[in-house]
């Protein structure tokens, strides 16, 4: 009597993948979602005979075991059972069984072996059927990832292209970013990641049986896209100076990063900044079936010490200071993911904050989160993970203090309690419009319940709370009402290449004459408030009458920034004003310069698989050439991989029109993201929405 042996199998591959909703996969693997039940057939080399049976065997990981919950081994039966591993035997024809195996809702993601277990007149004898790969399943209720709305898991699971919000609280812009998720090679990159970090190289077969929990997938993944402390992704760089790496502007998705970090033999891409560190954990996420987003907030506190207060430094002269450990950036790109916290209780359930970027250590490791985002709200900074840094980063109180070098004297000038965590941003469901989520995270500012929840937060953390920066210099303190406003107005427009005009508008609050000295800078800066270099300085004394406004030019000159603006387009301005015997006056702005108008325009209709031609036109607004330029294009569907064209340089006010070919791959709305480089432009980005016939 022959052997019993598997003769063929048919995975049904098409049929399964489009039931898990993994058929934008683009690779040949059995991708499967945890939970949800999958059909293959199977045919012996003969019908089972009285006495003989058979069973499978999963397993994931270096070391399965049952106990771990990494191996399961469980016969072919005609019932279900919920909660564990099963086989159900749907329909016989002679020797070709279609059988049905389900997961655990609960199972750890990544790749699994499926072996077949024969029982003949008592022996047993093992044959590996196959391999498969096993993911969260937000389309399912018994899943910790499940997400009710399917408009909500089309938007933050499958889509693959995005936008992220960047500038300023009054210059918010957006740039495209292709997540890129199904491109080929990717969920296998992704998979890596989880096999390189810390927790794996530790405990191997702790870490991979954890990877049933998203919470625990999540706070590995924000430690390993950063490469601060393990064989992380991106290496980050704030300096402004990006020498044997990429400038972080001219990235335009995940996937060539992580490409890049596998073909470098998992070395650190080189650079990144906060929303590049976003764009590709967000890839990461979904790649796995973590529902997630990418979130900016604006004004956002990076404060050291735990007190929930930032310390922000000018000297006496007007210039701001590198002093202290605290920061406010501009703004700040973080991710949420969805999935419920069996470890807070179901009223913590919902968006979860995770932040890839290397800011502070948590357990000894550059990550953070996840942080519950109703946590955040309430003040409930005592729950894990990081709560008190999130908390500061969006609510933190703002105190202005004028450090004076000579006399050694620190003075508080302002405190201020509601600059902090502005305009909390995210792309909307479905379209490329701005949603504000900044109700998500706290009271309205102002409010009694912001100030409520602020001062319970302060309490939780009262051993840590401390007033003033800690510093061997004297503090002083003013109670005095300031006698005069001030603001820099913008006149005219903000352009690369043009003046810089803005008013220092100052107004008397008294019914007495002031004399004001004012002291001003301009300081080319970086998102995050790291000082590039001094552009521009000025003093003069103002007189105002009672109750009297007047307002002061304050011109920059292109000549003036052009060799210290970075990427970023940021120029500081600040002005300390003083009245003679009080406190200071600290008037700043952060002003963004526009870049010129990069355009891309389709010149056909774009179908499935025929080449369609795109258009890019540039113009040089300057009255100099411009060189070294490149277009870097990619899109999901639209190319493979990116495409990176040298084009002509170009003379002063000259216009160039430049000409490339896409080749759809993919049905649907999709997404093309370009980033133009130039000796004088390091970063312009573009966006185009290409709608793909079948």
């Amino acid at each position: 009597m022959a052997d019993l042996k598997p003769q063929n199998i048919d995975w049904q591959m098409s049929a399964n993948r489009q039931a898990h909703s993994t058929d934008n996969y683009n690779s040949q693997e059995l991708i499967l979602r945890r939970g949800q039940p999958f059909s293959f057939s199977l045919t012996l080399n003969r019908v089972l005979r009285s006495g003989e049976s058979l069973g499978f065997i999963v397993s994931t990981g270096p070391s399965p075991s049952e106990s771990a919950k990494t191996r399961a081994v469980f016969s072919l039966s005609s019932g279900t059972s919920g909660g564990s591993w099963y086989a159900q035997l749907v329909s016989q024809r002679e020797n070709t069984l279609n059988i049905s195996i389900s997961s655990p809702a609960n199972a750890p993601i990544g790749w699994y072996t499926l072996n077949l277990q024969v029982s003949s007149q008592g022996n047993n004898f093992t044959l590996k059927l196959g391999m498969l790969i096993l993911l969260f399943n937000p389309w399912s209720q018994a899943d910790s990832v499940f997400m009710n709305s399917q408009a909500e898991r089309q938007e933050y699971v499958l889509e693959d292209s995005g936008a992220i919000f960047v500038g300023s609280t009054n210059r918010i812009s957006m740039i495209g970013w292709n997540f890129g998720q199904f491109e080929g090679d990717i969920l296998n990159i992704c998979l890596a990641i989880l096999d390189s970090s810390l927790n794996f190289r530790r405990d191997p077969a702790h870490d991979v049986a954890r990877r049933g929990d998203p919470k625990y997938v999540g706070r590995v993944l924000s430690a390993m896209i950063n490469s601060n402390d393990d064989n992380g992704v991106i290496a980050g760089n704030w300096s402004g100076s990006y020498t044997g790496g990429r400038d972080p502007r001219n990235w335009n998705g995940s996937v060539e990063i992580l490409k890049e970090w596998k073909k470098s033999g998992f070395r650190p891409v080189r650079f990144g900044q906060c929303w590049v560190f976003a764009g590709t954990l967000n890839t990461v996420l979904r790649c796995f079936g973590i529902p997630a987003r990418v979130i900016t907030n604006f004004n956002s506190a990076h404060d050291t010490d735990r007190n929930l207060s930032v310390d922000v430094f000018y000297d006496p002269m007007g210039n701001p200071l590198d002093k202290g450990s605290d920061s406010v950036w501009n703004f700040h790109v973080w991710n949420e993911s969805w999935f419920v916290r069996n470890d807070l209780g179901p009223s913590y359930n919902g968006w979860q904050v995770l932040d890839a970027t290397p800011q502070e250590r948590s357990q000894g490791v550059f990550q953070c989160g996840p942080a519950s985002v109703v946590a955040v709200r309430e003040g409930d900074v005592n729950l894990d993970f990081d709560m008190p840094f999130i908390f500061a980063e969006v609510n933190a109180d703002r105190i202005t203090w004028i450090y004076d070098a000579r006399r050694n004297t620190q003075k508080q000038n302002s405190s201020d309690t509601n600059t902090i965590g502005r305009y909390i941003s995210t792309k909307a469901v479905g379209s490329y419009s701005r949603m504000d989520v900044t109700e998500k995270y706290k009271y309205p500012e102002g409010s009694r319940q912001e100030r409520q929840v602020f001062d319970k937060a302060v309490g939780k953390l009262k051993p840590n709370r401390t007033f003033g920066p800690t510093s061997s210099t004297e503090v002083e303190r003013d109670e005095r009402e300031p006698s005069i406003s001030g603001v820099f107005k913008v006149n005219g427009i903000l352009a690369v290449g043009k003046e810089v005009n803005l008013a220092l508008t100052l107004k008397n609050l008294t019914r007495d004459m002031k004399t004001v000295t004012v002291n001003m800078t301009a300081w080319t800066i970086v998102y995050n408030g790291t000082l590039v270099h001094e552009v521009w300085k000025d003093s003069v004394t103002i007189s105002l009458d009672p109750e009297e406004e007047v307002q002061h030019p304050v011109k920059i000159t292109y000549a003036q920034y052009e060799k210290y603006l970075k990427a970023d387009n940021m120029i500081r301005t600040t002005a300390v004003c003083r009245a003679s015997d009080e406190a200071e006056v600290v008037v700043e702005r952060d002003v963004i310069l526009d870049n010129p108008t990069l355009t891309l325009k389709l010149m056909d209709q774009a179908r499935m698989r025929k080449p369609v031609n795109v258009q890019m036109i540039f113009s040089n607004p300057l009255d100099e050439p411009v060189k070294n330029c490149v277009l870097m294009v990619e899109g999901s569907g639209l190319l493979l991989g990116n495409l990176k064209i040298d084009v002509p340089n170009l003379r002063p006010k000259e216009q160039s029109r430049v000409r490339f070919e896409i080749m759809p791959t993919r049905s649907g709305t999709k997404q093309l993201v370009a980033d133009f480089s130039c000796n004088k432009f390091p970063a312009i980005k573009a966006m185009l929405s290409v709608d793909v016939a079948v």
